[in-house]
Parts: C-alpha cells; sequence; structure tokens
C-alpha cells in the first residue's frame, strides 16, 4: 500500500476530526521499520510499570500486564489524532502518586483512590485543553513553588530507589553498573565526543536506555540478584476479566467524593510536572521543525491536552494505572527526532517515526519471548527510569527558580513534599512565599543566581 506523499514545505496528510487530524499507517504516512524494530524492543521499559501495580495494589503479573497493555494501546492516539510526539508516562510525579494513594487500605479503597485520582487529572487535562488555559493556570503558580515541586519530584524518584526496602536493595549490583553506563551513555562529554567520531558508538546512543535494559538481563543473573530469563514461545496472556471485576470501579465501586477532594493537592503537582513535558514537547518538536522545512509540523499544546486527559480518564475506569498518562518520553522522543533531523530520506515524516515506534512497542507487548525475557529485572528497568528521570527534574527545576530566595523556598518544598505529600509541600510553598514575598507573591523577584533571567528582563526592557 503506497502512502499518500506531500508536497515540499506541507503538513503530512490527514482526514480533518475537528480539533484532531487523523492520520493512518500505510495510507498517511511511510512505515519507518527502523523505528519499529527499536519500538519492539524498548517495550521493556513499557512492562516496568508492572511490580510497581503489583506493589501499590496487589496485582497479579497477569493483570498488571493488562493495564500496561491497555496503555499502550491509547499511546497510539497521539500520532493518530495528530499530535507528534511519543507519549509516556508523568514519570517524576510516581513517587509523589504511589505515597498518596498509600495512605488508603489496600483493595477496594486503594484502586478508588488512584481511580479519583487519575479521573481529576483527566478532566482537569481535558477542561484546560478546550479552554485552552494551560499557560495562564500555571503561571498563577510562583516559581519558587513551581520549582519546589518539580525538585521534590525528582528526589521522591531517587528516594524511592534507594530507601529501606527499595529497589536498590534487591538489585545493588546490577543497578549501580546499569545506572552508571547509562548516565555515560546519555549526559558524558566525554562520549557524547566519541560517538561523534564512531558509527557503532553512535548507533547505541540513538537506542536510547536500550543497551543499558539488555546489558541489565546479564548482569543480574551473573551477580545473583534474579533468575536467567524464561524465554517461552507464543503470545503473553494478560487477564483482563480480573482487571475489571477487582481493580476498576465496576467491580469496586464508586469513591467518596472527599477521595477526590483530598487528592486535589497532589493532582495539582502532578500536573505542573506534566505541563513541563508540554513545554519540552514544544521545544523538541520546534527544534526539528527548523532543520526539516520540507514538513511543516504542527504541534499545538491544547490537542495534545486533550489527548492526554481522555487517555487518564478512559484509563482511570478500565485500568487505573499509578504511572498516569503523560505527553511524551522524553528520551525516546529525542531519539526520534535526531533520527528525523537525517532527513526525508531517513525518515519521510515526524508521524512515520512516532507512529512505527509505538507500533513496535505494542507488538512487543505481545510477545511472550520479550515479555519473558526482561521480566526478572524490571525492577532495575523501573529503577533506571525514575533515576534518569530524578536527575532531570532536579536540573530543571533548580533552573525554575529566579532568585536565591527561590531556591531557598523551593528547597523546603522540595524536602517536605517528598518526606509529607504535596499537600504539606504546598502549604510550606505558600506560608513561605507569602512571609518572604508578600504583596509580590505572584511575582517572587530576580537576582543575579541566574544570568538567563536577567539577559532575558533587558531583552524585554529593549524590545
Amino acid at each position: 500500500m503506497k502512502w499518500k506523499k506531500r508536497q515540499y514545505g506541507e503538513e503530512s496528510p490527514y482526514i480533518p476530526c475537528g480539533p484532531f487530524k487523523l492520520r493512518l499507517p500505510f495510507i498517511h504516512y511511510r512505515f519507518e521499520w527502523p523505528d519499529y524494530v527499536q519500538g519492539l524492543l524498548m517495550c521493556a521499559v513499557d512492562l516496568a510499570a508492572i511490580p510497581l501495580l503489583m506493589e501499590l495494589l496487589g496485582m497479579p503479573f497477569e493483570v498488571a500486564l493488562a493495564v500496561v497493555m491497555l496503555n499502550g494501546l491509547f499511546y497510539l492516539t497521539h500520532h493518530l489524532l495528530g499530535d507528534p510526539v511519543i507519549p509516556g508516562w508523568i514519570t517524576p510525579a510516581i513517587p509523589l502518586i504511589m505515597a498518596y494513594v498509600s495512605q488508603f487500605p489496600e483493595g477496594e479503597q486503594r484502586v478508588q483512590a488512584l481511580f479519583a485520582f487519575q479521573l481529576t487529572l483527566g478532566l482537569l487535562s481535558i477542561f484546560l485543553g478546550i479552554t485552552g488555559l494551560a499557560q495562564k493556570v500555571v503561571s498563577l503558580v510562583p516559581s519558587a513553588i513551581k520549582s519546589g515541586v518539580i525538585i521534590g519530584a525528582g528526589v521522591a524518584a531517587v528516594t524511592s530507589v534507594f530507601q529501606v526496602g527499595g529497589r536498590f536493595e534487591s538489585f545493588p549490583w546490577t543497578i549501580s553498573i546499569a545506572v552508571g553506563i547509562a548516565f555515560y551513555l546519555i549526559y558524558s562529554q566525554h562520549f557524547n565526543a566519541l560517538k561523534n567520531k564512531n558509527k557503532l558508538l553512535s548507533t547505541i546512543s540513538n537506542l536510547g536506555i536500550f543497551p543499558v535494559i539488555v546489558l541489565a538481563i546479564i548482569i543480574a543473573p551473573l551477580f545473583g540478584e534474579a533468575p536467567w530469563p524464561k524465554v517461552e514461545w507464543g503470545f503473553s496472556s494478560p487477564d483482563f476479566s480480573a482487571l475489571w471485576n477487582e481493580y476498576t470501579v465496576f467491580g469496586v465501586g464508586f469513591p467518596s467524593f472527599m477521595m477526590f477532594i483530598t487528592g486535589l493537592p497532589t493532582v495539582l503537582a502532578a500536573y505542573i510536572v506534566l505541563f513541563g513535558d508540554v513545554l519540552q514537547s514544544k521545544a523538541l518538536v520546534s527544534e526539528a521543525d527548523d532543520l526539516r522545512p520540507d514538513e511543516k509540523i504542527d504541534y499545538n499544546p491544547n490537542r495534545a491536552h486533550l489527548v492526554f486527559g481522555s487517555r487518564n480518564t478512559i484509563m482511570s475506569l478500565f485500568g487505573p494505572d499509578v504511572t498516569m498518562c503523560g505527553p511524551m518520553w522524553a528520551a525516546m522522543q529525542v531519539v526520534v527526532i535526531e533520527r528525523f533531523k537525517q532527513g526525508r530520506k531517513v525518515m519521510d515524516s515526524i508521524f512515520g517515526g512516532s507512529g512505527s515506534f509505538r507500533w513496535g512497542t505494542n507488538t512487543g507487548l505481545l510477545l511472550l519471548p520479550i515479555v519473558g525475557l526482561v521480566q526478572p529485572i524490571l525492577g532495575v528497568a523501573l529503577a533506571l527510569t525514575l533515576l534518569i528521570q530524578g536527575y532531570v527534574s532536579i536540573k530543571v527545576g533548580i533552573l525554575e527558580s529566579k532568585s536565591q530566595r527561590d531556591l531557598g523556598i523551593a528547597g523546603l518544598i522540595a524536602a517536605v513534599l517528598a518526606i509529607k505529600g504535596a499537600a504539606w509541600g504546598f502549604a510550606v510553598g505558600i506560608i513561605l512565599c507569602f512571609l518572604i514575598y508578600g504583596k509580590n507573591f505572584f511575582r517572587g523577584e530576580n537576582d543575579e543566581t541566574f544570568a538567563k533571567d536577567l539577559v532575558n528582563e533587558q531583552i524585554k526592557k529593549v524590545s
């Protein structure tokens, strides 16, 4: 089947559907096999949600697999409806959500609490997408509080790995080696210089954290921290029946109104983190758009809100998921965009790359050999994801501050939020901003802590 080719400088063909732009594989975009194969293997990261669900809700493996597969199916809606990204989790918020939901007794109440949280987040996102108020809502939050929430989410992510009973105790050697290599491959200037001179190293770099996961499959058994994987042929067997009867509101009943109210501070914290991913998505796509004038890319934050808001709303009903439905998987988005930048012969359309990757992850979830291969080290994959996200969140959160006072306030918010939860964190932030900034509560102040803010202020005055 031949896809409809676009003219130079135009958008990829689509079928108009209100605010959405429907694009189908092989019809509106070329299927990109390299991205599909990479997705086939990288489903290992999606499967890392399984130990979280087993730990939080007491789900059997097959039921948690059903949640992951349902979530994977909805990942496809982004590129199909016109959002040119690779969606993923709201990773920095996972420890905050787990801490909040864990306040409720395991069983029906905890399932109801997770449902209420995800439904609230989904409906909030849809509302902000319809009204276009997302930017205004986030701008009302003082910089010190935004900084503290994002830093706190990063600290909570790291703490969840190293706390007593955390995943580091189960895989100390594997996590240490895997994380060290991952940080070297992703953030090291030395490796960045080497990969520009060596095609093999460049290929390894483009695979994201997948080479590290493969390494973990070998390292963990060698150190006696996990069994060797049992590779079986066939298809995986998710248990959708048990999911429906025991882990959805249709089986456990609708939560009380107070569950929706008590979850609001953590929902707001999760949304602040989520909105940062939206801004990052826009920046990455804009950069790619500038370098590929042959394809006009229409990234609409409001449309993105409608898509991931709908995903969270539907998942809350049919498969509540602690990882939530986020707007972007940053690591893989970067990998696909780097391929897209190499020209039309390498990747005809960004929708082809994003879409083919997510078709690949969905295929991988169906294949029992791949599921069995990574099952013993899912805890390592999750720890790796949390630590990388923790690094990014702390860096981004610090840069949200505009002054030394902001940083001080943010540090206290982060510590309280990571230990006591989002409600306490917001309370501390509001009180400190009021006491320190008074009538400048929303504006705060700028000083010489970050020269970038002073430069931006000078540019604004000149213009």
